[in-house]
Order: structure tokens, then C-alpha cells, then sequence
């Protein structure tokens, strides 16, 4: 289906093409009528003189040609001629006729009468003709002609003048299609551009500030996005809920293999199998509470407040351990994720470094090409670059020394790619072991 611009353009030009093309036949119509109106009344210009000169020379026609001046009657085939026809029969024309003569209307009208015919050498000419009766009694039949060729030449040169002109009018007329057609089309353009940006301000959209045409869509796109907000909203609660009433059965489940562990029972396997449980449902609630959440919250968060929480928890953790957990971090890191779920991300990565590091971890956060950059590194064994993208995978684990789910990982990729982020595995440069790249491309903003 055509867009909207591709058919207002195309409805300009096609308008534009229409009008050019019925005022440029309207013109040229005037212009004919005006250039044969004008040689019209040339050509009774020279009959009247014809006519006069006659009145003198009565008696003695073949002087009439010493009282027409006009240098083109002299010369043969010239394009212009007179004729004059006595009622016996006898014929005096100019030389330009070169033994010719003209042919005259039926009827021998005694009134000025135009019209078109022969020539010499059947020369298209439009000729007048009028039977004129004298005061000696004779009566003679006075017929002037002229090419038609110089009326016609006549016509495609005011044509070809004209043309350029209404060419000029049909451009002005797409350029005003154009300008026309950008200016209807402003209001949806900042439509599109406030609804893309809604979420920054979490406001809803004004329907005053745009015409009228357009302020019922207004309304419905505001009343559509309550309504989803609602929806994500309530489902989220409902999550936050359901895994609530999951982790009371797990904790007491837990609490009840400890207890026998305690009192000499092998509790490892059930101990693993509710890890996975606990771990499997985690990611389940991840995955329901990220669905169409990057598109329908206005949540923004700052993620420089998130990573220096969860590193003073870290850090007491590894101090009690005897290993470093460094911070190097930039200020006022916004992004356009919900604070759970980037929390949740980030302590899933920093936790795994933290297991599997030798002595030191290493947080970077900052912005890096207009995107939101965080960098977890650590100086353990790293991934062998054959088996990263097994441990991105549902429940890939790689090594069970070191107590988990293997689940980690592919709950922080599955909440970043609800919100269009990536999560890149690699080996650091300056520690030696995993590095762990999360890329936001969501907006950021500093205070």
C-alpha cells in the first residue's frame, strides 16, 4: 500500500498535471482565436485599401497594381494576393498570382465573407472576398488572400513563448504539492516522534497539541497505552506474587535436607535437584516478568546507583574471602530498564565472578558510543571460546565443582534481549579470565 506521502505526491503531480494541462488548451485556444482574430482584420485591412484603390481606377484596372504597395503583391508566389473580377468576365490580380488566379466563394456575397481555400500551387491561403458595386454603375468581385503558413507560424511561435511559462507553473505547482504535503504531514511526524519518546517523560500525550483531524487517534493511542501499562503492571505484580507464594514451599523443602543432612542422611542429589528447581523457576518468573516489558514500562533507572549497591554486598563477600572486588564506574548511568531486572542481571554476572575468580574482580560501567557499557571481569579459568555460547545456554553447565544451576547466564541474556540489550563472553585482556560485556543501547542521561 502506498504511504501517505507517496500519495499525496502523487496526487499533487497528478492535480498539478491536470490543471497545467486544461489552462495550457485553455490558453492556446485564446491564443489561436486572438492570432486569427488579428490576421482576420489585417486581411480586411488590405481589401479595404484593395477596394479603394479600385474606386479610382474603374475605368483603367490594370493601374490598380501602380496603387497597391506592398512589395510581396510584386513577388510571384509571395504568399500575398488580390484579385479583382469584373461582371464580364475579366480578371486583374496582382503579379505575386504569376498568371494564377484565386478562387472565389458560390454565391458572390455582397458582404465581406472569410474563408479558406486554394492558392497558386494549391497553397493553403485564407482569403476575403466581398462584391462591390460602384458609383459609374460597374460591379466588381474583390477578393484579397494570404498564406496560412504565417498564420500558423504565427500560433507555435506565441505557442513556444507560452510553453516555458505554464512548464514554470507546473513546477510551482509540485513544489506547492510538496510544501503542502510536508506541512499536513508535520502533525504525524510529531506524533511519531512523541510517541517514540513517551517514555521519557512518562506522560501521556496532549490532543491539543495537534489538529483536530488527529486528536481522536491521540486519544485512543493514550487510552491504549494505559491499558497494556495495566496490563504489564498487573502481570508483574502477579509474578512478584507467585514467586513469592513458590519460594516459602522451597525455603521449608530446604530447610527440611539441611535438617537431615545434619542428622547423617546423603541429602546431595535432592539439595541439587531443588537448586534447579529454585534456579528454573527464577528464570521462568525472568522471563515472564521481561515480556513486552521493554516496550510498555516507562521505568528508567540509574544503573551507577544499582552497580554501587550491589558492589558494597560483593565486596563484603570477597573480603571475607581475602579478594578484591574493584569498582570504576561513571555518574548518573540512566537507562531504560526496570531496576529488578538490570539488579538481577548484574548479580547473576558479578556472582559468577565472584565463585570463580583467583583473587580479583573487576566492574566497569560507562558509556561508550552512545550506548550504556558495563564490563565483569575476573582473573578465574575463564570459557574456552569453543564452549561460551553452551554457557549461555538453559542449564549449560561447563564445570559442577563450584556449587549452581548453570542457569545464571541465560537468565541475564533472556532479560537483555527484552529490552534490546546483547550480553558478550569473552577473555580479559588485563585479568586473564571471563569477561562479561553488557551493551544497553537504550537512552542515557546524566544529571
Amino acid at each position: 500500500m502506498l504511504s501517505l506521502r507517496q500519495r499525496a505526491l502523487l496526487g499533487g503531480i497528478a492535480s498539478g498535471a491536470v490543471s497545467v494541462g486544461v489552462g495550457t488548451l485553455a490558453v492556446f485556444s485564446y491564443i489561436n482565436s486572438r492570432v486569427s482574430d488579428q490576421f482576420d482584420t489585417a486581411l480586411r485591412d488590405r481589401h479595404t485599401q484593395l477596394v479603394v484603390g479600385l474606386s479610382v481606377t474603374t475605368d483603367n484596372p490594370d493601374a490598380l497594381g501602380n496603387l497597391m504597395f506592398d512589395p510581396a503583391y510584386g513577388t510571384p508566389f509571395s504568399g500575398r494576393y488580390w484579385q479583382v473580377t469584373g461582371s464580364d468576365g475579366s480578371v486583374y490580380t496582382s503579379a505575386s498570382l504569376f498568371d494564377e488566379t484565386l478562387a472565389e466563394p458560390r454565391g458572390l456575397p455582397n458582404a465581406p465573407t472569410f474563408w479558406n481555400t486554394q492558392g497558386p500551387e494549391n497553397e493553403a491561403v485564407r482569403s476575403i472576398y466581398q462584391e462591390i458595386s460602384y458609383e459609374d454603375g460597374t460591379v466588381w468581385g474583390v477578393s484579397v488572400a494570404e498564406s496560412r503558413e504565417e498564420l500558423m507560424g504565427e500560433r507555435r511561435a506565441a505557442q513556444r513563448n507560452l510553453l516555458p511559462v505554464f512548464t514554470l507553473v507546473g513546477l510551482i505547482g509540485v513544489a506547492g504539492s510538496l510544501f503542502l504535503m510536508s506541512a499536513i504531514l508535520g502533525p504525524l511526524r510529531k506524533l511519531r516522534t512523541d510517541v517514540s519518546h513517551r517514555w521519557d517523560t512518562d506522560e501521556g500525550l496532549k490532543p491539543d497539541d495537534y489538529p483536530e483531524e488527529v486528536s481522536p487517534l491521540v486519544e485512543d493511542l493514550n487510552q491504549l497505552s494505559r491499558r497494556n501499562r495495566d496490563i504489564v503492571f498487573g502481570s508483574r505484580r502477579q509474578t512478584a506474587d507467585l514467586a513469592h507464594a513458590l519460594k516459602t514451599p522451597t525455603a521449608i523443602l530446604r530447610n527440611e535436607l539441611t535438617s537431615l543432612s545434619e542428622q547423617g542422611a546423603t541429602t546431595d542429589t535432592a539439595q541439587e535437584a531443588l537448586d534447579r528447581i529454585d534456579a528454573q523457576l527464577s528464570r521462568s518468573l525472568a522471563r515472564m516478568r521481561a515480556m513486552n516489558t521493554a516496550e510498555l514500562t516507562h521505568s528508567r533507572t540509574d544503573l551507577s546507583n544499582s552497580v554501587d549497591r550491589l558492589a558494597r554486598l560483593f565486596s563484603r563477600m570477597t573480603e571475607r574471602e581475602g579478594k578484591q572486588f574493584q569498582v570504576t564506574r561513571e555518574t548518573g548511568l540512566w537507562v531504560r530498564m526496570d531496576p529488578q531486572d538490570i539488579e538481577e542481571v548484574l548479580g547473576n554476572l558479578m556472582d559468577n565472578a565472584v565463585k570463580w575468580c583467583q583473587k580479583t574482580v573487576r566492574v566497569v560501567a560507562q558509556v561508550r558510543k552512545g550506548n550504556v557499557e558495563v564490563l565483569i571481569e575476573d582473573d578465574g579459568p575463564g570459557i574456552p571460546e569453543d564452549n561460551r555460547r553452551e554457557a549461555l545456554r538453559s542449564g549449560g553447565r561447563l564445570d559442577t565443582s563450584v556449587a549452581g544451576s548453570g542457569l545464571g547466564l541465560a537468565i541475564a541474556v533472556d532479560l537483555l534481549n527484552a529490552y534490546g540489550a546483547k550480553l558478550d563472553l569473552g577473555r580479559s585482556t588485563s585479568l586473564g579470565g571471563l569477561e562479561c560485556r553488557i551493551v544497553i543501547p537504550t537512552g542515557w542521561k546524566r544529571p
